[in-house]
């Protein structure tokens, strides 16, 4: 996004709106929603937050939103701390965006484009750039009343709050339309090229490990404690946003690969989900699923069954081993820490840990080391002279009990786990 409005380099002036509709029964709690609000602005460089406050509304004013009375109220909290752009903790449709601009003398983005900024700002490989684009136009494409070209940005972000590469026109439904078809085939390219490196891997016989979880639940400095990476680890909302993936040696001498994803959120909007559905794709590959959970949270159980939702809706076998790791046990008073421990020793797909300090942190290898080793069987196997490709994958894998010759080849006894008969299977 760049330095904000201004060319100078000074930050833009922000403040954070979350307005709760008291009529809805299903609503979140607004304190700890708020703060995730301003964890999100916070995420989004060339931001200074400058205020926040839970807005009361017993219903939506379908034209601003907020009543005449508590946007006046409002707009004088604004001009006294001179705010230039107001970042409103839900969907705002195009017609009340204007009205409130117009209103407030303020730019105003709604939680979807804020999300899109934070994504635009952190997307990092060609597919999670293009994701964001499409993303951004599917956005933009519903709210033609005020349009925005992206395309012209310089240094990232998406031009939705401004910076020197941005130039509102209204760009007509066919543009993007055809932009989206453009992006739409590099795509589908860029997946081919991955699904080729999937394949590859497949081939590899490392079993996938993929850490899961909210986001800001401690997953990249979890991955760093078990892979010694550099990855970028920061608490703050989004800090991955492309996979990244590992080989790391478990203590048992177990290869694995390690697949660190971007954080979920709830209410994340539709076209997000879509967008970065390849993104998360990684994770139906896993053999494993580790889900990193921010035990000292309030909304702990909230976040974690918004985790699960979106893990159902990708289509996540039901086979698949789950772990949770109830992460952040340091920040955990004496009495609540010892109550989330014992809870946690009482399922044996449950750890508590800490990514920072390291506590816990080897009993969830070694569970997860037995785990990926579980279930052998025994297969005797006639290979050909001609399959020698076939007798070395064996042997590569150190599942051979005994080999005999016979007169057109080798008898082969192995002991292997489903997932390497597979693999053999698709040689």
């Amino acid at each position: 996004m760049g330095d904000g409005p201004d060319n100078d380099g000074a930050l833009t002036r922000a403040y954070v709106l979350h307005p709760e509709l008291t009529s809805d029964r299903d609503r979140r709690p607004a304190g700890p929603a708020l703060e995730e609000a301003v964890a999100l602005a916070a995420a989004l460089p060339g931001l200074d937050v400058v205020g926040a406050e839970i807005v009361r509304l017993p219903k939506v004013a379908p034209g601003r939103l907020f009543g005449s009375g508590k946007s006046e109220e409002i707009k004088a909290k604004l001009e006294a701390e001179e705010v230039e752009l107001v970042l409103v903790d839900g969907p705002v449709t195009p017609v009340q965006q204007r009205n409130l601009e117009k209103d407030w003398g303020v730019k105003l983005l709604d939680r979807t484009g804020l999300i899109l900024e934070i994504f635009a700002d952190r997307a990092r490989t060609r597919e999670g750039v293009l994701q964001v684009e499409l993303a951004a136009l599917s956005y933009q494409r519903t709210r033609l009343v005020r349009a925005w070209t992206h395309l012209e940005r310089q240094r990232g972000g998406l031009g939705f709050v401004g910076g020197p590469g941005e130039t509102q026109i209204e760009a007509d439904r066919r543009a993007i339309d055809e932009q989206i078809t453009r992006i739409r085939r590099q795509l589908d390219k860029v997946v081919k090229t991955r699904e080729l490196h999937r394949a590859a891997r497949r081939k590899v016989p490392f079993p996938i490990v993929a850490l899961v979880g909210y986001t800001n639940a401690g997953k990249s400095t979890l991955f760093n404690r078990m892979t010694g990476a550099e990855v970028m680890a920061k608490d703050m909302l989004f800090a991955t946003l492309d996979p990244t993936m590992r080989g790391v040696m478990l203590p048992s001498g177990r290869k694995v690969i390690l697949s660190d994803t971007v954080g979920f959120i709830s209410d994340l909007p539709t076209q997000l989900v879509a967008a970065f559905r390849a993104t998360l794709e990684e994770v139906l590959e896993a053999d494993l699923v580790l889900h990193v959970r921010d035990i000292s949270h309030p909304d702990t159980v909230e976040q974690a069954e918004d985790v699960e939702k979106i893990l159902e809706s990708l289509g996540l076998r039901e086979d698949v081993a789950r772990f949770e790791a109830w992460n952040k046990i340091d920040l955990l008073d004496g009495e609540a820490r010892a109550a989330a421990e014992a809870q946690a020793a009482r399922s044996p797909a449950t750890f508590a840990i800490s990514a920072w300090t390291g506590d816990g942190v080897p009993a969830l290898l070694d569970a997860v080391s037995d785990a990926l080793d579980e279930e052998k069987t025994e297969r005797v196997l006639d290979l050909a002279y001609a399959e020698g490709r076939k007798r070395a994958w064996l042997h590569e894998q150190g599942v051979v009990l005994s080999e005999d010759e016979t007169e057109t080849g080798h008898r082969i006894t192995v002991r292997w786990t489903a997932r390497q008969e597979k693999r053999f299977r698709e040689l």
